[in-house]
């Protein structure tokens, strides 16, 4: 006899195990790259704000307000944590086995920065962390999920060299050196549940209305540098530094719904929404006013300070975020038919809303709209029919306002690739998410143009849980 401990043990050990193999190569690909970023439009706002859906869903333009998958975790909207895999025994009520998702993923960027007036060119590359959570069902059409994800960056060191000049006479004083520097960002640790309120099985395929609610914790760090100093053949100046540190958090709180309408045997239709309410974010900032000079050996050593003001008690206002849309699925039959899914999605946020300590930043309200569709060949015996191939677009001005509308657009692509099945372990159904994205940020009619390039790893790891074994 084996125990229910004893597989619920084993479990755990396999799932460890696939985490380490994932985590070890996501740190692998991230590690040499880590300083290398930096974006100048990060310093406002919250920073540059970073993809918001899964591998599988972001290589499809972003679409995740009607997205459904028991394989992969829809963070986005709750209310598809319900789809999560579960089976019942006959007669109970309880749950005797459901399939448990370990969904992680990590982005490789590359940046390149050009100024439309003089052509010149800047290029950085970097490696994310973008995501790991966890899809557990409760029972049937009922479900769970936790994890973690960033929800945005910092990330700009910019030189500015000048010439001073006597205003009066017009001669020639000094040439100056500013530095501005900034990082930091925002992560969301969340956990939620997704209930389907009515179910009834309708024309072959389930129909399905669903609601969820996700809470978590918003928290980050704002940390901005500027740092001058003067160049001098006789005159020996000291360097100045002004530094602002902030640190923020608080609860936040999303729901969503989903509404699954089969129109046919093969169609399924899906309308779905999600969003939360502005919140205000409680923050301590650090400021420091002070004169410093570089050591070889010691590095930056203060000299005089002007001012350290410590523990500044502030907030920071957030707006409120909604996004709607749909998909329509047909779904493929082995060795008949293939599949496909499409699906389009807006989102609006007022982000002329925002406030940091009661100031306003230069920002703008912003929408986006995302298309993005899926394509299933046949399934055979041929690896390539059984892969999934996609590819999406999104549009929308970007929250950064400088004088002028700041436009975006971007293009993606990818691939759902499955691994085969252990014989040692049957039940294990893994898939590798490939997704290649371009955006552009900008035109020749903004300050700088912001051309990226982000290609996104993930891994979606499942097994099931529960089963009650009766012999070895």
């Amino acid at each position: 006899m084996r125990s229910a401990k004893s597989t619920m043990y084993k479990k755990i050990n396999e799932l460890r195990i696939n985490l380490g193999l994932a985590s070890g190569l996501i740190l692998w690909l991230a590690g040499p790259l880590l300083a290398q970023d930096n974006s100048p439009y990060s310093r406002y706002g919250i920073g540059d704000l970073v993809p918001s859906t899964n591998i599988s869903t972001r290589s499809m333009g972003g679409i995740s307000a009607g997205y459904t998958d028991a394989l992969s975790v829809n963070f986005n909207n709750p209310a598809s944590f319900s789809s999560f895999q579960a089976w019942k025994e006959k007669k109970s009520k309880k749950l005797s086995s459901g399939r448990v998702v370990l969904d992680m993923a990590v982005n490789i960027d590359n940046r390149t920065l050009r100024d439309p007036q003089k052509e010149q060119r800047f290029t950085a590359s970097n490696a994310l962390f973008s995501y790991v959570q966890v899809g557990v069902p409760l029972r049937k059409n009922w479900g769970m999920s936790f994890g973690i994800r960033p929800i945005s960056r910092i990330s700009y060191k910019i030189d500015r060299y000048e010439r001073l000049f006597d205003p009066v006479t017009g001669a020639n004083i000094d040439t100056s050196v500013t530095q501005f520097e900034g990082d930091g960002g925002s992560y969301l640790g969340s956990i939620g549940t997704g209930l389907a309120l009515f179910s009834k099985d309708r024309k072959g395929i389930e129909e399905k209305l669903s609601i969820g609610i996700s809470a978590g914790y918003l928290f980050g760090r704002k940390n901005y540098m500027t740092r001058r100093s003067f160049l001098n053949d006789t005159i020996s100046y000291y360097q100045a530094k002004f530094q602002n540190t902030t640190n923020f958090g608080n609860l936040s709180l999303q729901a969503g719904l989903q509404y699954q309408l089969p129109l046919n045997k093969k169609l399924l239709l899906t309308l779905g929404a999600f969003g939360q309410l502005g919140q205000t974010l409680r923050a301590r900032q650090d400021q420091v006013r002070e004169t410093f000079y570089f050591d070889q050996s010691q590095g930056q050593l203060r000299l005089d300070s002007i001012s350290d003001l410590r523990n500044i008690a502030g907030q920071l206002e957030l707006p409120a975020t909604y996004t709607v849309g749909f998909t329509l699925q047909k779904f493929a039959v082995p060795n008949k038919e293939g599949g496909w899914l499409f699906g389009i999605d807006y989102s609006a946020q007022p982000w002329s809303e925002y406030r940091f300590y009661g100031k306003p930043d230069s920002l703008r309200d912003k929408w986006e709209l995302r298309l993005g569709a899926q394509i299933s060949p046949v399934p055979q015996r041929s690896y390539f029919t059984n892969v999934s191939y996609r590819f999406g677009f999104f549009v929308g001005p970007d929250y950064v306002n400088l004088g002028r509308t700041l436009p975006q657009l971007g293009a993606s692509m990818g691939f759902g690739l499955p691994v085969g099945i252990s014989r040692q372990a049957p039940n294990q159904v893994t898939f590798v998410n490939l997704s290649l994205e371009y955006v552009r940020r900008g035109n020749n009619n903004s300050v700088l143009q912001e051309n990226l390039f982000r290609l996104s790893l993930g891994f979606s790891l499942s097994d099931i849980w529960f089963i009650k074994r009766q012999y070895d």
